[in-house]
């Protein structure tokens, strides 16, 4: 059965709709579906020849002729319409003379409109399709046009164009392939999003890379993906650069995301499993909610989109509407893909909000969006005052768990200041004499009790400055003495986090694993749920 693009174009022809819009830049796939059903007797009863028309040659009949005097579009259509033989007249360019920035051409618009009439009115069977990579339509033609939607490649015809460049290149024994039927669906999949032109040029580019295409190769395609979400202009692009590894500590968390890697593959589907919609961290300011969205991306090897709520938002009447439904097309178009919401409470805070209903409508949206989406676009929210957020957001369906994000425990603690202080201590200068063993680790976790992962860090580099300043290596007395400067959020804001916990203690699940809690119960100063084996919520 077809189904698809054909389908519908097959539906819209036998109806005698008169005039098509197709929105792509792929001209010659959307070329090659057309000419497939229009000569196809099964879809259409009547097969029908295809003109075509661009501005650099001119109407050419279904033999390949050129029709003289018709590059002008006005000429062109006229000629179109005095053919009284079935046919599908395929117009490209013709957008440039349908408004934007150039003015709307009157005898243009006009021209179609008598074309509207005439094919509906007609005995033969003719349509015109208008293909473009614009939507312009004018007002005065919005209700003789019909819009037909044409999707990017399919996972199979990008799969398609990879098995060929594969059998093509490995042939000549330039190119050395190193992929199994696993590591090829990850390629199709990484491609998704991406026109054929498009994986292509990415696929090659991979292949030419080091002569050789394995698995360290998605890197180039994710990096043409780079260049389509960039052109799209509402999402932005974020380099990882971080591994799970490198963020210290939340051990439950990092479980429950490392079950859920490869979950977007064929493999999964087999297992029943649908795409997982995503987390919402909430919790303390700097305690490693941002750093965990960046490092989730990595070490599934995706690429991570951070959607700004503020340059969704746009002071002309409709647009922010807009913004939206075309940041949340540009994810779906690059799935498999992490999408990474900061400070999401920001955006679409309960109150304070007199924008006319801009914003309510936006977030409707995004929810809406939440519920139904089947791409494997992997949601990451962080929210320091999840309070503000609204009660729909928070309800099972929107995200698969929400997660606490405490202030370190003494062993979390131990591995920030491990991670900081390793990475910084690389260079023989800055170490000097000074020993990362436990008695410094042991030292220093007894100075920064109730420090955030973000204030450990500050207090590395208040130390590395102190060295810094005398040209010297660092010294233990430095670490010390910027600890005890601190004055950490656990001090400052401490009726502040002790609501933040206890809205947190019976409505998420710890990302801090049991056994890295202190036996005094610092932090958390409640028990709080964690998974269980089977995923239930237990208390510990």
């Amino acid at each position: 059965m077809v189904t698809g693009f054909r389908h519908d174009l097959a539906q819209l022809l036998k109806a005698r709709f008169p005039v098509l819009y197709v929105e792509s830049y792929e001209e010659h796939r959307v070329l090659s579906e057309l000419a497939a059903v229009a000569a196809d007797a099964a879809l259409v009863r009547t097969p029908r020849p295809v003109w075509t028309w661009s501005a650099t040659s001119g109407l050419v009949q279904p033999d390949g002729a050129v029709q003289q005097y018709t590059s002008e579009p006005d000429n062109a259509l006229e000629a179109v319409l005095r053919i009284q033989q079935p046919g599908l007249f395929v117009f490209r360019d013709l957008h440039n003379s349908l408004g934007g920035d150039v003015p709307v051409l009157p005898s243009v618009v006009r021209r179609l409109r008598d074309i509207a009439a005439a094919f509906k009115a007609g005995a033969a069977p003719r349509t015109l399709v208008i293909v473009a990579p614009v939507l312009r339509i004018p007002p005065d033609a919005e209700k003789d046009v019909t819009i037909v939607d044409f999707p990017l490649p399919t996972e199979a015809e990008i799969r398609g164009v990879l098995e060929g460049m594969i059998a093509n290149n490995a042939a000549s024994g330039r190119i050395r392939i190193d992929l199994d039927p696993v590591g090829r669906e990850k390629f199709a999949k990484a491609a998704a999003g991406l026109t054929l032109a498009e994986a292509e040029n990415a696929f090659a580019r991979a292949m030419v890379n080091d002569g050789v295409l394995d698995l360290q190769d998605l890197t180039v395609v994710h990096e043409e993906k780079r260049q389509a979400v960039r052109k799209a202009g509402v999402l932005e692009y974020v380099d990882a650069g971080v591994r799970l590894d490198q963020v210290g500590g939340l051990e439950n968390l990092k479980r429950w995301l490392a079950k859920r890697d490869n979950s977007w593959l064929a493999a999964a589907a087999e297992w029943g499993l649908p795409a997982p919609k995503g987390v919402l961290i909430t919790g303390v300011p700097g305690c490693g909610k941002s750093l965990t969205a960046k490092a989730v991306a990595a070490a599934w090897g995706l690429p991570l989109l951070r959607l700004d709520i503020g340059r969704v938002f746009s002071g002309l009447i409709g647009s922010s509407e807009q913004n939206m439904r075309a940041a949340l097309r540009t994810a779906e178009a690059s799935a498999p893909c992490v999408l990474w919401v900061d400070e999401i409470e920001k955006g679409f805070a309960t109150s304070g909000s007199n924008d006319g209903g801009t914003t309510n409508r936006v977030f409707g949206t995004f929810l809406t969006w939440m519920q139904e989406k089947t791409g494997a676009v992997f949601v990451i929210a962080t929210a320091n005052d999840i309070e503000r957020l609204p009660p729909e957001l928070l309800r099972k369906g929107r995200f698969d768990e929400i997660f606490f994000v405490d202030l370190p425990s003494r062993a979390e603690r131990s591995s920030i200041w491990s991670l900081h202080l390793r990475r910084r201590l690389a260079r023989p200068a800055v170490q000097g004499h000074l020993q990362l063993d436990q008695a410094l680790l042991h030292d220093l976790c007894d100075l920064s009790a109730g420090y955030s992962g973000a204030e450990i860090e500050q207090v590395v580099v208040a130390a590395l400055f102190d060295a810094f300043s005398e040209r010297r290596p660092l010294r233990r007395e430095d670490l010390q003495r910027a600890a005890a400067a601190t004055v950490p959020l656990s001090v400052t804001q401490a009726e502040k986090l002790d609501v933040i916990r206890e809205w947190a203690r019976t409505r998420a699940v710890a990302a801090t694993a049991p056994e890295d809690w202190d036996p005094s119960g610092e932090p958390p100063t409640a028990p709080m749920p964690v998974l269980g084996a089977q995923g239930r919520t237990i208390e510990v």
